[in-house]
């Protein structure tokens, strides 16, 4: 089995979509996350929706869990509403990684490491005319599970 027999279409998002748009997407569509492309057209990184949260939850809270518990609800709205004018590039990790970019021949267990390694939920798969799609973490489980 290989990447080519797993990938199927994926939403992209670009560095400059509002973030905001992003979160939509992803709520909507119910995805681990999107891929983000260059100008190009070509992966410049994965945003999981872990990472649209932290844009939008504030730093005292990711340092010390326990001061999300002493704000209030009416207050809480108002994080997410400070993701605003924000951009898919500012909700991307500040420092460059690894991407999870496969070739259409990967295997199976290559995608496996690769999401494991990267911490990504999917894999986005690019040959030589460009991105064809996206492995993501539960079309590869569906798989294993199948043999």
């Amino acid at each position: 089995m290989r990447a080519s027999d797993l990938v199927a279409d994926f939403p992209t998002v670009g560095l400059d979509t509002p973030v905001a748009d992003a979160a939509r997407l992803l709520a909507e569509q119910d995805l681990p996350g999107l891929i983000v492309v260059d100008e190009r057209g070509l992966p410049a990184g994965i945003l999981p929706g872990t990472q649209v949260l932290r844009l939008a939850v504030p730093g005292y809270c990711l340092e010390d869990p326990a001061l999300a518990r002493v704000v209030d609800e009416a207050h809480a709205d108002t994080f997410m509403r400070s993701i605003a004018g924000r951009t898919v590039r500012e909700a991307l990790p500040p420092r460059p990684r690894e991407l999870p970019v496969a070739d259409p021949d990967a295997t199976v267990l290559e995608l496996a490491a690769l999401m494991a390694r990267t911490h990504s939920p999917l894999v986005a798969v690019v040959d030589g005319s460009g991105l064809r799609g996206a492995v993501t973490l539960q079309a590869l489980v569906d798989r294993l599970v199948e043999q």
